[in-house]
This record gives C-alpha cells, sequence and structure tokens, in this order.
C-alpha cells in the first residue's frame, strides 16, 4: 500500500455501496487528505490575489486585470492536473488509461443495487444539471466587478479587447477545460473522494464537498454556493462511484460561457 495510506477494508464492508474496486485503491490519511487540498487550494489563492495584480500592471491595455486572472488561474488549474498525474503515478505505477479510469473513477456510472454501470443511469445527468443551473439563482455574496467573467463580456472594454481574438479564446477554452474537465473536478471527484473513506466513512462526500467549497479561496464570494455542489456533483459521484458525473455536470457551465465568449469573438 502506498505510503501515508491504512488499510480500511473492515469500515468498507460494513458499507453495502463499497466496491470491489473501492477496496482495491488505497485510502489516504487526514494529513494526506489536507495536503493535497492544500497544494491545490493555496497555489491558486496566491495566483488571483497576489500574482494577478502584478501581472495585470505588466500587461497594461484593456481588461488587464480579467485576463491576468485567466492567465493566472490557468496555470494553477493546469498544476492540479499535474498534481493527479504524479500521485497516480506513484501510486499506480502507470498512466495507462485502463489503470487510469478505475483508478479515478472515469467510468459510468454504476447501480449501487445491481452493479450495472451506464444505461438509463446516465440520464441522472439531467435533474443533476439542472440542479447545476439552478443553483446559480441562490443569493451570495457579490464578485468585484473586475473579477467576474460575465461584467468583462458585457463591457465594451470585453468586447472591443476579445472582438475577432482568437488567441484568447483558446486560452479560455483551455482554462474552461481544466477548471471542469482536468483540473478541479479530476482532483476532487477523480483522485480524492475514491480515497476519503478511509478517514471519514460513509460521510466521505460531505468532506469531500465541503473540501472542495472552502477550496475556492480564489474566489470566496462563490463557496457557499459551491458548498451547494456537495449534493449535486459529490454525492452523485460517490453513489455511482463515477467521477464522470460531477465532470460532465459541472462542464455544462463551462460549455455556456465558451459559447458567450465565442459570441462576442464572432463580433
Amino acid at each position: 500500500m502506498a505510503h501515508g495510506t491504512h488499510n480500511t477494508e473492515p469500515e468498507l464492508r460494513e458499507h453495502p455501496e463499497a466496491s470491489i474496486e473501492v477496496d482495491q485503491l488505497p485510502q489516504y490519511s487526514l494529513s494526506r487528505i489536507l495536503g493535497i487540498w492544500a497544494a491545490a487550494a493555496l497555489p491558486m489563492a496566491v495566483l488571483a490575489w497576489v500574482v494577478a495584480p502584478w501581472l495585470a500592471g505588466s500587461l497594461g491595455g484593456p481588461a488587464a486585470l480579467p485576463r491576468a486572472i485567466i492567465l493566472a488561474l490557468t496555470l494553477g488549474l493546469v498544476w492540479q492536473f499535474l498534481i493527479v498525474l504524479v500521485l497516480l503515478r506513484r501510486e499506480q505505477g502507470s498512466l495507462r488509461w485502463t489503470v487510469v479510469k478505475d483508478a479515478l473513477w472515469l467510468r459510468a456510472p454504476t447501480s449501487p443495487g445491481t452493479g450495472r454501470r451506464g444505461g438509463l443511469l446516465w440520464l441522472l445527468l439531467l435533474p443533476l444539471g439542472a440542479a447545476f443551473a439552478a443553483k446559480e439563482f441562490l443569493p451570495t455574496l457579490s464578485a468585484p466587478a473586475a473579477r467576474d467573467m460575465a461584467v468583462l463580456l458585457e463591457s465594451d472594454a470585453g468586447q472591443s479587447f476579445l472582438s475577432h481574438n482568437w488567441v484568447w479564446l483558446a486560452l479560455i477554452v483551455t482554462m474552461y477545460l481544466f477548471n471542469t474537465a482536468l483540473g478541479e473536478e479530476l482532483l476532487f471527484r477523480g483522485l480524492l473522494l475514491p480515497r476519503m473513506q478511509g478517514v471519514f466513512g460513509r460521510w466521505d462526500w460531505v468532506a469531500n464537498g465541503i473540501l472542495f467549497g472552502l477550496y475556492h479561496l480564489h474566489v470566496p464570494w462563490s463557496i457557499p454556493r459551491n458548498l451547494v455542489d456537495t449534493f449535486i456533483l459529490a454525492y452523485p459521484s460517490r453513489r455511482y462511484r463515477s467521477a464522470l458525473i460531477g465532470i460532465i455536470v459541472h462542464s455544462a457551465q463551462s460549455v455556456f460561457f465558451v459559447v458567450l465568449v465565442l459570441l462576442v469573438v464572432l463580433r
């Protein structure tokens, strides 16, 4: 078993939702879970609140701070992807797809009752997607205008800068790709969630959701809403042992914003 882990087979047997695949994955200690959380959250906070303002002064021109934030956070999200690759390589000894897809739960949802995968279970994405969209209507703290993507897209400066700017469209698409597919979701739902039961037992999904919410130190006004993702992203990903649920539902938001940016670029 990997360093910093411990065997939890007796507890896993007490929970009928745990599958043989969960039994085969090492379970992280609390210190390791918090260490990985810090390795993702703290760099993002520093990049957003220290590096981005400094970089904005060097960039100059219209929408300097929003552009700097995009560049900085993209770097932080790529860093999270690298964390997953390094830890998975050390744990599994391979990054072959056949190994990665099971180690990170990158497979179709599995019925906890019958063990069947895919099929009608994919329909879960519809109510989960609706719930994720409805979450945006919950009351929340206001984001600073210079750090709000919607404000950037609506402003004259933002629209002028992005008009026919295909390079920045590519950068924004890259940021969203690593945000909801290769970065946050892969780390929290793919790497951490399957390895948290040893410490948190049947409430591993709750702990995962809370850590995910508190991770957003780079956008602290969003933390209350992101805590709601405990029920929309963490719980179904855990119950059906599929990180793809969280990735797909969360990525719907990315697709929406990419379309908005594309419309501005095409003007």
